[in-house]
């Protein structure tokens, strides 16, 4: 796992949620409706992607967690030993297709993915940018082929969340290619649902702000500068009206809130995690 200057993560999960869920995860379902469907989640290991696959194996799904990195498969497993860990680089784009193939069908999808470093624009690397596109967007696009067309061709339903960022609308100093990479997963996250919804598909996108319990929270936390910009983080701080950040559970939160039946008629939104900063 890199550390810094990259925030990056080869983590990727993949949930299949049970048939049947209890009561104590009501966000999963409607009242009246016990059923759910199954869960894929692409994650990257940012904290997030933890959060999210512990989480939902905890509301009853059966979660297959992919990466190019075996220890953190390892960490992961033996913290809840019912999920499933298998050894992938996302970046692989063949070999990433043949590993969903293999545990579909998937109904619930999430990807997660992603790879940070703070870059200015005029130094930025084709290195750089050929990991970011790599991971951030084709790989969005890569598992959700792999999941939509296996669910068409059953002629089943599903949903897929993607995790944007604010940075997609409102790109910061120094994250140009993220930010970029971003705003193609907002306007991927569009057209998929422009083109999946008569298939009985649902696609929408997470956008959180800096989440403080996360590696990219304590890089850039915000009452300190960031090492790397050499801003204070502390206007990213002003420019919120809540007045804080949220942390990893406020973005699962959204997570399964999309995932679940209560969001029935919730498609193609971009929803902000971000204390309202989108709005100042």
């Amino acid at each position: 796992m890199h550390m810094s200057p990259n925030i990056s993560s080869d983590l990727h999960l993949v949930t299949r949620a049970l048939d049947e869920i209890t009561n104590q995860s009501r966000l999963c379902h409607r009242p009246e409706s016990s059923r759910v469907y199954k869960e894929h989640s692409i994650e990257h290991f940012t904290g997030i992607g933890r959060a999210t696959a512990l989480r939902l194996a905890e509301l009853g799904a059966k979660v297959y967690a992919l990466s190019l990195v075996q220890a953190e498969l390892d960490s992961l497993h033996a913290e809840n030993p019912a999920i499933v860990t298998l050894c992938v680089d996302l970046q692989d784009w063949e070999a990433t297709r043949e590993a969903v193939k293999k545990v579909t069908p998937i109904h619930l999808l999430v990807n997660i993915a992603v790879v940070f470093k703070w870059s200015p624009i005029l130094k930025t690397s084709l290195a750089d940018v050929n990991a970011s596109l790599d991971v951030n967007v084709k790989g969005v696009l890569n598992v959700s082929q792999v999941v939509a067309s296996d669910l068409i061709t059953r002629g089943e339903k599903g949903n897929i969340v993607n995790m944007s960022s604010i940075g997609g609308q409102k790109p910061m100093i120094q994250t140009g290619i993220y930010s970029a990479c971003k705003a193609a997963v907002d306007s991927f996250t569009r057209s998929m649902a422009l083109e999946l919804s008569s298939k009985g598909i649902r696609v929408n996108a997470v956008c959180p702000t800096l989440v403080t319990d996360t590696f990219s929270g304590q890089v850039m936390a915000p009452n300190r500068k960031n090492t790397e910009t050499g801003a204070g983080n502390e206007l990213l701080m002003a420019r919120t009206p809540q007045g804080k950040f949220p942390c990893r559970n406020d973005v699962v939160n959204a997570v399964v809130y999309l995932l679940s039946d209560y969001s029935d008629l919730v498609n193609g939104h971009l929803l902000p995690v971000d204390g309202g900063f989108l709005c100042s």
